[in-house]
């Protein structure tokens, strides 16, 4: 089923002033990218750090949506072709709380300039924001959250990459075990969490108390050509009100309402929880790799140098889950796991992303379908191989259909996708699309 209003935003990516992050990243290039890949709303990222929120407030101006930007000297004539970008940040929390040091990642939406200014003057008395586009700060969640409300009511709090072992609200190694223990009164206000690359909506949907929140995926990119390898998918206006209308409406407790929203969350585009690298439990340096189960049999130790293990997403959600695998809660949104096409066209010609070859099949594809989504989600299997090869049409048939080799990532180190069997890559043919049941979803 098409959904002539459907677009997809990626709402958490970083700038050049984060750390770890291409010093490509500038407007124009994440521009260019998000209309490769077919994002319609691009998040800023960074908007605390002072040079970024500087060159943002130079070279964007408002959209005709509410709350949003778009390039302000851009040589695109028609709109609806240009990015939007939303205000968005976020925050690292290093603080203490209940006798244990906590260490939670917050990503703040802000409405407006004013708003995003509001929060930089009150994080700066307590921070240094011009050390890192993701700034440090030595104080509680819930105090971000406050200075983000009292900057604006309309202002977004969502906890980032909720299940990551180190920074993350429920992480094994610094977490809490619910929003509430976290955002205390005012967790009625936390109206999303981010699942983060480790774990999906189905690993989310075994937490009853989940149920009160929607299930949000970016791509948290540090370089452009990353960005939407996870994204929302959303159906209807396209503003700042819109969006957060969408959230509110988007846990499955709020399902009935989701009807008469501005925009509806349909759901998320997602990363093979596998391939994210906190995904399994272990020791990086000691090639120890566990599942749950393996660490409680060895009560956490590794066996190799017989400190704890790091324990990962999967565990994580074992430990805190009341609900069976497999299980969905009425009234959730769908969700569907995608591999970059990047990294399709790299594993059918057996070299890595980035080089020559891969680049000229995927500019050929995004050419001729319009952008990376209508590839992977909507292209007939045929056209793409009349495009390209029966081989990458072959690699996306298998990933749409979900028939892939993955090795779990642990530990810092992430996962490995393999579509095809070396042996394999040689003999493929034409096949039949037969994803009729996936394309129904979005």
């Amino acid at each position: 089923m098409m959904h002539p209003m459907r677009w997809f935003g990626d709402f958490h990516i970083h700038s050049r002033f984060s750390r770890a992050t291409s010093k490509e990243l500038t407007l124009p290039v994440l521009d260019e990218w998000a209309r490769k890949k077919g994002i319609a709303v691009m998040g800023t990222g960074d908007f605390t750090h002072p040079q970024w929120i500087s060159e943002l407030k130079e070279q964007l101006e408002p959209s005709p949506e509410k709350g949003l930007f778009w390039l302000r000297n851009d040589k695109i004539q028609n709109p609806k072709s240009k990015t939007r970008f939303l205000l968005t940040v976020e925050i690292s929390s290093i603080y203490s709380k209940a006798g244990r040091v906590r260490k939670v990642h917050t990503i703040l939406f802000a409405p407006s300039f004013e708003a995003a200014e509001a929060i930089n003057a009150r994080l700066s008395w307590t921070g240094n924001l011009a050390s890192d586009g993701r700034p440090i700060i030595g104080m509680d969640a819930k105090e971000v959250a406050k200075i983000a409300f009292k900057s604006s009511p309309d202002c977004m709090v969502i906890p980032a990459h909720a299940w990551t072992p180190w920074f993350s609200i429920f992480g094994s190694m610094s977490g809490f075990d619910s929003i509430e223990e976290c955002f205390e009164e005012l967790a009625p206000n936390i109206l999303a969490i981010e699942t983060g690359l480790s774990s999906d909506p189905s690993m989310n949907w075994r937490v009853s108390a989940l149920d009160n929140v929607a299930l949000m995926s970016n791509s948290d990119s540090h370089s452009a050509r990353k960005i939407g390898r996870e994204v929302n998918v959303l159906d209807g206006a396209m503003s700042y009100p819109a969006i957060v209308d969408a959230f509110r409406t988007g846990a499955p407790v709020r399902a009935g309402e989701r009807e008469k929203a501005a925009c509806k969350l349909l759901g998320t585009i997602e990363f093979f929880p596998e391939e994210g690298k906190y995904h399994y439990d272990g020791h990086r340096l000691c090639k120890v790799r566990w599942t749950p189960a393996q660490t409680r049999e060895n009560s956490g130790k590794c066996t190799v140098c017989g400190r704890p293990v790091t324990v990962g997403v999967l565990s994580r959600v074992d430990d805190l889950a009341d609900r069976p695998e497999g299980q969905k809660p009425e009234g959730a949104p769908h969700f569907r796991s995608l591999v970059p096409l990047e990294e399709i066209i790299a594993d059918v010609v057996g070299v890595g992303t980035g080089t020559k070859s891969v680049e000229g099949s995927y500019n050929t594809l995004v050419s001729a379908f319009g952008n990376e989504f209508s590839v992977l989600l909507d292209a007939p299997i045929e056209q793409i191989a009349k495009e390209s090869t029966s081989q990458i049409a072959e690699g996306i048939r298998r990933v749409r259909e979900r028939k892939l080799y993955i090795e779990p990532g642990y530990d810092g180190e992430f996962g490995k996708v393999k579509i095809f069997g070396e042996e394999e890559r040689e003999s493929i043919g034409k096949q039949g699309s037969g994803d009729k049941e996936q394309d129904s979803l979005f």
